[in-house]
């Protein structure tokens, strides 16, 4: 069992490359209840430091505001054909539509890219 103290706030260093990033974080961290921020370095509790730069440029959301409505439709089981209906488009514009957002999410099918979507946190179910 953990001695860890509760009452004594974590201690939290930056260690990011970027001086204005650095900054701008302790800035934001400082006011948060429970956590004391600590030049890089000092002895902390845990240390917060930046993703690479190639992974930072990668979209956190891959879909466009059309793909998720798919998306959406495509969790509910709905045809392509269905879903041309409901959002007012061509079967042939949703099977490509469909095909996008399969693509997107690395799936081999329809429903295994609501799977894959779902563990990439782009729809909740």
């Amino acid at each position: 069992m953990s001695d860890w103290n509760k009452e004594r706030p974590v201690r939290l260093a930056i260690a990011v490359d970027d001086p204005m990033l650095s900054d701008r974080l302790a800035l934001l961290l400082a006011h948060v209840h429970g956590i004391e921020v600590v030049q890089a370095g000092v002895d902390a509790d845990a240390v917060l430091k930046a993703a690479s730069r190639a992974r930072a440029e990668v979209p956190l959301d891959p879909l466009t505001a059309r793909e998720h409505e798919v998306l959406t439709l495509l969790a509910e089981g709905a045809s392509n054909k269905e879903i041309a209906q409901r959002l007012g488009i061509s079967a042939h514009t949703a099977k490509f539509h469909v095909r996008s957002v399969t693509d997107k999410v690395d799936a081999t099918g329809r429903t295994d890219a609501v799977a894959q979507a779902a563990r990439q946190r782009l729809i909740q179910l």
